[in-house]
């Protein structure tokens, strides 16, 4: 936890550094303003910590009024320092063509000019992204298999993942995506990771009748609704994420498979974060787990993280994800893929496996996207020469 806040706090804090830095060269060079700019920064910096220490301590509303406006900062900030990282690449190569080449520096680089387009670029796009993730798309994905008989017909399962339910992705953003999820008729729901993010409150775990469970519980599945943890499960208190997740009607599988009537085994990992936060599940490893999965029947794989170890590849027909989120926030992306290579979208593997990796259904921190919209994923699996209806 240490080294998480140490860094956190590099990190976080020297990107509001630099933005003051050139905010204050750029606007308020000796003005009064510059202490109140210099007190958001420091305010802001801070912000998630408070958010997750009221948490902590049960105020709600105390760490709700500090979310809203330190989670969408969050957003506003990234963008900012993306785009102004960008300029002042412009203009130091603008420098070095002066000095080597005598070129002259044109006006709409300099320092003012530069930092009034970065904070136009951060605001608008913000707002687009504020509204983008709020938009549901509907991804379509067919698989066809010879290890389903023709009579099985198609066989439907729809994909949520990376919801993050805690406070600032409540009742009217889940009614958004399970809209979404009902218009598809699902034979089977799976969750692949961070259903919840945070500490739960209370009533979200102990009670039967709270809402936000009982609206996930509501949507009908005949094949029934499976789920495995990702890393928020444990960061938000295990316990409490695994008794809303099972309240709200889904199976967890916890490096265990479960073999459905209609030729599919569902099989589901738990996040490598079980071994760092703690919690412990079926001693079972991935490799044993797929090896189990009898070879003729279509093995579906949960797992939250994009990954495919070579020891893995081949021994499941499909694997879900998600964790990544495409980056959530461009260009964000781009340092996702430096970890997790495997795309967005759909991807067959070396040993002609596949793999669909989910941009994510909710928001983590900021509650924006930018280029990287919210999904919902309607997975048909048909058996080979069946065609899947319309």
């Amino acid at each position: 936890m240490s080294l998480f806040l140490i860094t956190f706090l590099s990190l976080y804090g020297g990107m509001h550094a630099y933005a003051f830095v050139r905010l204050r060269g750029a606007f308020l060079p000796s003005h009064p303003l510059t202490l109140a700019l210099a007190a958001w920064m420091v305010l802001m910096t801070v912000a998630p910590l408070l958010v997750r220490l009221a948490e902590s301590a049960g105020l709600e509303r105390g760490a709700l009024f500090l979310a809203w406006p330190g989670y969408t900062w969050m957003g506003v900030i990234f963008i900012f320092v993306a785009t102004l990282l960008a300029c002042d690449a412009l203009r130091l190569f603008a420098w070095l063509s002066h000095r080597l080449w005598g070129t002259a520096t044109p006006g709409f680089l300099s320092a003012t000019a530069t930092c009034a387009a970065a904070l136009a670029v951060a605001f608008l796009a913000s707002a687009y992204a504020f509204y983008d993730a709020r938009r549901i798309r509907t991804d379509q994905v067919t698989v066809t298999t010879a290890k389903l008989p023709p009579s099985a017909g198609r066989i439907r399962i729809v994909q949520i993942s990376d919801v993050h339910i805690g406070l600032l992705f409540r009742e009217s953003r889940l009614n958004g995506i399970l809209a979404a999820v009902r218009a598809a008729r699902p034979d089977v729901l799976v969750s692949t990771g961070d259903l919840v993010d945070g500490r739960l409150s209370r009533e979200d775990v102990m009670s039967h009748q709270n809402r936000l469970a009982a609206i996930l519980a509501s949507v009908a599945t005949p094949g029934g609704k499976y789920a495995v943890t990702g890393n928020h499960e444990f960061y938000a208190g295990l316990d409490q994420a695994l008794a809303f997740t099972r309240t709200a009607g889904f199976t967890v599988l916890r490096n265990q498979a479960a073999p459905l009537p209609n030729g599919i085994t569902v099989a589901g990992i738990d996040d490598p974060a079980s071994r760092r936060v703690g919690g412990s599940a079926p001693p079972l490893s991935e490799q044993a787990l797929l090896q189990s999965v009898p070879r003729d029947r279509f093995c579906l794989l949960l797992k939250h993280r994009p990954d495919v170890p070579a020891a893995s590849d081949g021994l499941f027909d499909l694997q879900l994800s998600g964790h990544v989120h495409k980056g959530q926030i461009f260009p964000f992306n781009l340092l996702v893929r430096l970890q997790y290579p495997i795309p967005c979208g759909t991807t067959a593997t070396a040993k002609k496996s596949l793999i669909h990796v989910s941009r994510g259904s909710g928001t983590w921190g900021p509650p924006l996207r930018l280029l990287a919209p919210p999904e919902v994923t309607v997975i048909d699996i048909v058996p080979q020469g069946a065609q899947s209806p319309p």
